[in-house]
């Protein structure tokens, strides 16, 4: 084997509650530019601190991490949060109302309306008097309500409040979306496992017997490998790695299938060190390097080269696959690609595209250059750093 700012701010602008734009805007108008850029400013700051708790979910602890921030924006007494069974976090003043806080939104959980309250307190110091309670919702469902707590309620906080728990609505509703593509891709890459898994497992086991008795040294080392090669696999934590790790497996993979092609499969590594701490989705290069295997060069006669190649481009890396086989039809491909056939003529093709578009959007897609009789050549273009992508 041979080795060789505007934008940003206009986007947080849109979930700012509408209530608390107007505050900024009629301090641009008394105030003049200076106090009104430092209002803008902390009201964009409360509430980026507000948003990354709550894309968890609504859990207690997202709620108890966002409560303080959320009391800033509405420039209530207290809040407090619930979701459909129990309070999650009540948080300022008036504590001893924390027990009554869930009964509170009783109302607002069974039918959605907001609820104004009066609070019967005997203490005369308690700022708390008032309660405008508001429903948080996903995806049309009920999930939880949000209470702001205070010596009035008056127009201005329930529309306060029903800005606000908007605001938290486009947060959960965040969650709800990280959720379901983290559970979509677990999907996809159990799919994968599954396409490759078998055919793989019986040709390496195949191939490690036969040097049992020919070979027993040869047969221990090629054990070891495959061992290694499906533990990575299959391991259950983490949907990206590095590519350093994608590429040791693929070693491994190459290895067990040297031992099965002997002389008649050639590879060519060809990897800047540059790229191999780049975090990539789990298990994305592994089925190009099989696909070239099992359809460019099983079929085929002769010695077959596969060559890899991973190169630095700045702010991205790109990494080819490339084998001198049968190649493929390129309208069964693009097929293949939409969906349309299954891709028993290309294992996880498809598979992997829609994750690098899932992952880093649609124009980081697979461009696969083939011809019948001609090979194939998969190229794969990934930024070396995106949000939410990390290799834990």
């Amino acid at each position: 084997m041979e080795y060789v700012v505007g934008v940003a701010v206009v986007a947080v602008l849109v979930g700012v509650p509408a209530i608390v734009l107007w505050r900024v805007m009629r301090g641009r108008r008394e105030l003049g530019t200076s106090p009104a850029e430092r209002a803008t400013f902390e009201t964009l700051h409360t509430a980026s601190l507000a948003g990354p708790p709550l894309r968890a979910g609504l859990t207690a602890d997202g709620a108890e991490r966002a409560s303080r921030h959320l009391r800033a924006l509405l420039g209530s007494a207290a809040v407090a949060i619930t979701d459909g069974e129990r309070l999650l976090v009540y948080d300022g003043a008036g504590e001893h109302h924390a027990d009554q806080a869930f009964e509170h939104a009783a109302a607002t959980l069974k039918d959605g309306r907001t609820q104004v309250l009066t609070m019967d307190c005997d203490l005369l110091e308690c700022p708390i008097r008032h309660a405008v309670v508001v429903p948080l919702t996903t995806d049309d469902r009920i999930v939880g309500a949000l209470a702001a707590y205070g010596q009035t309620a008056s127009a201005g906080l329930v529309r306060a409040a029903q800005e606000v728990a908007g605001w938290v609505d486009s947060q959960l509703e965040l969650a709800e979306l990280d959720r379901s593509r983290t559970l979509l891709m677990e999907a996809e890459v159990r799919a994968l496992r599954a396409q490759i898994s078998p055919h793989f497992i019986y040709n390496s086991l195949t191939t490690i017997a036969s040097f049992v008795r020919t070979d027993p040294e040869q047969a221990r080392e090629l054990l070891l490998e495959f061992a290694d090669f499906t533990r990575y696999s299959f391991r259950r934590h983490g949907e990206f790695t590095t590519l350093a790790e994608e590429l040791r497996s693929i070693d491994r993979y190459l290895i067990l299938e040297r031992a099965r092609f002997g002389d008649q499969l050639q590879v060519t590594l060809r990897i800047a060190p540059e790229v191999l701490p780049v975090a990539v989705p789990f298990l994305c290069l592994q089925p190009l390097v099989e696909n070239a295997v099992r359809h460019g060069l099983e079929s085929r006669n002769g010695v077959g080269r596969i060559t890899i190649i991973a190169e630095d481009a700045g702010a991205e890396c790109n990494i080819s696959v490339e084998d001198d086989g049968l190649g493929m039809d390129p309208d069964r491909l693009r097929r293949i690609l939409a969906g349309d056939i299954a891709s028993a003529g290309g294992v996880g093709l498809a598979n992997v595209d829609e994750r690098l578009r899932q992952v880093y959007g649609d124009e980081y897609g697979l461009v696969v250059e083939t011809a019948t009789g001609a090979g194939t050549k998969v190229n794969v273009r990934l930024p070396k750093y995106h949000p939410g992508v990390s290799a834990r």
